[in-house]
This record gives structure tokens, sequence and C-alpha cells, in this order.
């Protein structure tokens, strides 16, 4: 009898044991994280607005996607910015045989349209180098040559498409005040986990104080905070931002909330960062009182939580970024 009970026990034991060790069993997922570039589309989504601003003494490639029902139609172009303009280097190939000439021109971020010069085109092959004073600029090609306005109706063969990292400036506001941007506002790859929107600086007005709003994390506890810009501060050129902070508590102490910006071609700049040091849990970033007033002519505002203060790049991930 005894035996049996210690038998009986045994199977007992080994089937617990066997429950537990299925129930301990998991499946681990292995996942790739995908990086997706953020793009607010404010009007365009077609991509026939693609003024962007091109870095200084860096060549950029420019495909030009053609328009309309011309077939095998192909064409790229170099910019080279420097200090007193860009040179434009143009290059077409199948371009139909009926075409001889065809005109070159340049749209500014105000829509002010420019002519460059006629392109020479000899057996469907066309070539073309100028200069120009512009530095933020779209190009587009037509066989009309008295063209004063762009719009995405105008007669062309092509125009030019968003070299990679550099943003779409939106079309800039008219008259006096706010008013709503148009074109297509993209986000410039400034690395490889970030990709920010443009803000557009050029739309809002200048020498007046502009309330920002934020998207915060959901992982990122900010009670409440407020960005605002102004550009052209003091006549200097560059933008103030300021940005205050009314409730620190739930950021993690010792850690950095840094404030950044950064340009079309991905250059950053550290505008200033705060800690929670308990009390009082309030804190203002003022780039003027940093001596950090931006210069670029156009950027994109994000934090992130550092282990410094005085880093140069961002490594942190996202927990705000600085939207209109």
């Amino acid at each position: 009898m005894s035996k049996l009970l210690y038998f009986a026990g045994a199977i007992i034991l080994c089937l617990a044991m066997a429950s537990v060790s299925l129930a301990q069993t998991t499946t681990t997922i292995t996942t790739t994280p995908t990086q997706t570039t953020q793009t607010t589309a404010v009007q365009n989504a077609d991509g026939s607005w693609s003024v962007v601003e091109y870095p200084v003494g860096r060549e950029v490639q420019v495909n030009l996607t053609p328009v309309g029902t011309i077939t095998g139609l192909n064409g790229t172009a170099t910019v080279l910015r420097a200090a007193d303009g860009s040179t434009i280097k143009l290059n077409l190939t199948g371009v139909p045989a009926n075409l001889t000439t065809v005109n070159l021109y340049a749209v500014d971020p105000t829509g002010a349209v420019t002519m460059l010069g006629p392109i020479t085109v000899n057996n469907g092959t066309g070539t073309f180098t100028t200069t120009t004073p512009l530095t933020r600029f779209m190009l587009f090609a037509s066989p009309e040559t008295n063209l004063t306005s762009y719009s995405a109706t105008a007669p062309m063969i092509f125009r030019s498409g968003v070299p990679e990292g550099l943003a779409v400036i939106p079309l800039a506001r008219t008259g006096e005040g706010p008013g709503a941007a148009t074109g297509e506002r993209v986000a410039a790859t400034a690395a490889p986990s970030y990709s920010i929107p443009m803000l557009g600086i050029a739309s809002f007005p200048k020498k007046k104080e502009t309330t920002m709003h934020l998207n915060v994390a959901d992982t990122f506890h900010l009670r409440r905070a407020t960005v605002f810009i102004t550009p052209n501060f003091n006549d200097q050129g560059a933008t103030r931002v300021k940005a205050k902070f009314h409730e620190l508590s739930d950021v993690q102490q010792g850690a950095y909330l840094t404030l950044w910006a950064v340009g079309p071609d991905g250059s950053f700049m550290n505008l200033g960062s705060t800690t929670n040091t308990g009390h009082p849990n309030v804190a203002t970033i003022d780039t003027d009182r940093n001596h950090t007033n931006v210069p670029f002519t156009d950027f994109g505002l994000f934090m992130t939580v550092e282990p410094s203060g005085t880093v140069k790049t961002p490594s942190g991930p996202i927990v705000v970024r600085i939207i209109q």
C-alpha cells in the first residue's frame, strides 16, 4: 500500500511539474523598428509645390519629375549653394523632337517666378548651367517663354522633386498677421531615428510672439508647458524661442529636458535644457537669455530627455514635438 501511494505521489508530482513547465513557456517575437517620416500635408500633396532651402557648400542632387503626357523624359539637376547664391547644372534626356528649346524657371517661397534661361535641346538631350542669387527655390521647365506666375496647372514638362533629407518650405503668408500656410510641409530627416517637420518660419509674423502647440508623447508626463517663437527678434534676423514649463514634477529627477532646433539640412542646435529640481518645479528655456537664438531660416522644434545639458546632438527619444 505504501509503495502504491509512493508511485501515485510521484506521478502527481511529475504532472504538476509538467504543468508549471508549460505555463512558463513563452514565445519571443522580435520586431525590427521601421522609420517613418512625418508629413503634414497642408496643400499640394501631389508634390506640385517643392520649394526647399539648399544647404551651403554641399552639392545636392535633384530629380526632375516629368509632368503631363510626355513619356521617356528623364532629368536631373545639381545645386551647389555658395555664400552669394546657387549654381544649377541641369541634364535632360528623352525630350520630344518637336521641343528644341525649353525654358527653365525658379519659384521662391513667396511664389515669385524667375526665368533662369533657355535650355537648348539637340537630339532629345539638353544641358544647362546657370547661377542665381536664390537659395530657396524649386525648378520647373516649360515651352512658354513669358510665364510670370506658377501654378500646378501651368504648362510645363517637368518640375523638381524634394531632395532626400531636405524639407518643403510652405508658401509664405501674404498680408499682415498670421494666416494659414499653403504648400506641402515635409519632415526633414534629421537623424536615423528623428523625423522633424519644419515650421515654415517665413510664414510667421516677424517681431511678433506666436504661441505654438505641443504634441507630447503618450509615455511622457508633462503637465503644463507653453512655447513661443519670435522671428527676427530685435531686428537681428534670428528667431527667439521661449519655453515655459509650469509643472515639472513628473519629469524624472536628474534628467535634462532639452529643447532642440533642427535645420532643413539636418543640423542640430541645443537651445537649452532644464531639470526637475524638486522645489520649485517650474522652469523657462529662453534662447535670448541663453544666447541661442536660432539662426536657421527655417527649422523644426522638438524636445528629448538627455543625460547631460551640454550635449551637442540629441540621443534620447523625442518626448515633445512643437507644431503650429
